[in-house]
């Protein structure tokens, strides 16, 4: 069991989660249009070339380039009309030496032809002659074939969330079926003695419960199914009953709340008699969310986050979210300055310790065509925070704050 608030970085939290991981994630194969918002298990491969043919991109003529060399409005170059591509058919024959075949977007380009003249950019003499305004390099105006993906050429990696521009190319590869990852079951567990449900009536020292339905919708977001577990009071038997059959119906668990010391000593007692490895760390450098515990029954993780509704939803972006959406957190600095790809002038300084990482609620302004991130500030303990903002902004933990002026890396929520 790891040593209790024996803090790590936030990268050392998720390189100590990533170790435990196991290594791929399981799949099923699903029609491509169940796939869209998930991840795929394996990668797909282009069957054919696409396309298939070259192709026009523009109303116009078929030629071969040379022919057009020297084309201007004083100087046209004349050219006989060799035949017409229908669309939808090959062509009938080919385009030899002073020839233009007239071709409409998206036909199949006749053998002979390298480039198409625009339509704008020609004049019909008569039904047989064509001048041309204005010279096409080889390639202009034309689709080859295969550009857009060649057969046997990756087309979409493992782990790529498919989107629906990923469907169009799906279909166009003729992949009807995709293998992608399950969705990750998540059970979510609320701790204290103080929490009582929505519909009922809180009395002096009673709240709502908010963590609950906060989680259920970030995980459901996140591309997770969830699963409400209630609230748990702060008493062992009830608790590893709930944790055990949490466990048992699910992939992951989160267990929120537990703040006080008696019921954060009933939480770990709870895991560590659930399975190895238990706990793997508990505290992380990072505001707010510092006493986050994260751990693992077998190969199931579980993380055990604050009460606090802002700090939970932190440590979830954080945390849970990215094994969610794609199954592992970024690999390299690239992939991790994605996850935070808005930059923006903060408007007012803040004070951050040094050590730790600090993730700011922030809410966006545009102003003069520069985009501003204005601090929302407030407890963790309140939710409100969380409505108001667009997102939140980071304090890398090598600074001691951030001045007004300032640029800031901001993610979205």
């Amino acid at each position: 069991m790891a040593e209790l608030f024996k803090v790590l970085t936030l990268d050392e939290a998720r390189a100590v989660i990533t170790r435990h991981l196991p290594g791929k994630r399981a799949g099923v194969v699903v029609p491509i249009m169940e796939s869209l918002d998930r991840c795929l298990a394996a990668e797909v491969r282009g069957v054919d070339d696409v396309p298939a043919f070259n192709r026009s991109t523009v109303d116009g003529y078929a030629v071969k380039a040379k022919d057009t060399y020297g084309a201007s409005d004083g100087t046209p170059s004349y050219l006989d009309v060799g035949g017409e591509v229908l669309i939808g058919q090959a062509p009938s024959g080919q385009v030899k030496m002073g020839q233009a075949w007239y071709i409409a977007t998206g036909g199949m380009l006749p053998a002979g032809a390298d480039a198409v003249v625009m339509v704008e950019y020609t004049e019909e003499l008569d039904s047989r002659t064509i001048g041309i305004n204005r010279p096409v390099a080889p390639g202009e105006n034309v689709i080859r074939r295969g550009e857009d993906i060649a057969a046997g050429e990756v087309a979409l990696t493992a782990g790529h969330r498919v989107r629906p521009q990923d469907l169009g190319l799906l279909s166009s590869i003729g992949i009807t079926e995709v293998e992608v990852a399950f969705k990750t079951r998540v059970g979510i567990i609320s701790t204290g003695d103080e929490l009582i449900n929505p519909q009922e009536k809180p009395y002096p020292g009673q709240i709502r419960d908010i963590n609950s339905y906060v989680l259920y919708g970030a995980v459901a977001d996140s591309g997770g199914v969830p699963r409400l577990y209630g609230i748990v009071p702060d008493d062992y038997d009830k608790m590893r009953m709930i944790l055990e059959r949490a466990l048992g119906e699910n992939d992951m668990v989160l267990i929120s709340g537990g703040s006080s010391v008696g019921a954060r000593d009933i939480v770990f007692k709870v895991i560590a008699a659930a399975g190895k490895p238990g706990v793997i760390f508990h505290g992380i450098s990072v505001k707010p969310g510092k006493p986050t515990a994260g751990a693992f029954i077998g190969s199931k993780p579980l993380f055990g986050l604050p009460g606090h509704p802002a700090s939970a939803l932190v440590i979830f972006e954080l945390l849970v979210a990215p094994l969610l959406r794609k199954g592992a957190y970024p690999a390299c600095a690239e992939d991790f300055a994605m996850e935070f790809p808005v930059k923006a002038v903060i408007t007012r300084s803040l004070h951050s310790a040094a050590g730790r990482e600090e993730y700011i609620r922030i809410k966006l302004k545009v102003k003069e065509g520069q985009l501003f991130a204005e601090p929302v500030l407030g407890k963790s303990g309140l939710i409100n925070t969380m409505i108001k903002a667009d997102g939140l902004a980071r304090i890398p933990s090598g600074k001691e704050g951030v001045e007004a002026g300032e640029m800031v890396e901001v993610k979205l929520f």
